[in-house]
């Protein structure tokens, strides 16, 4: 497989952190996929409904 490159950053720790699991699911098998982007939507879901203050 080729490499993927590594997320972009966003500063919301949240996000990034969404980012970089989803960006690491080559390496997981594909029964997991389903959860995985099911827990990023919720994450991503929270955030978007009260997102963090700017630093």
């Amino acid at each position: 497989m080729s490499e993927v490159p590594a997320p972009p950053s966003t500063d919301i720790e949240e996000v990034d952190a969404v980012l970089a699991t989803v960006a690491g699911l080559d390496d997981r098998p594909v029964a997991e996929h389903a959860a995985a982007f099911e827990a990023a939507h919720a994450v991503l879901r929270r955030t978007l409904d009260d997102p963090p203050t700017p630093a």
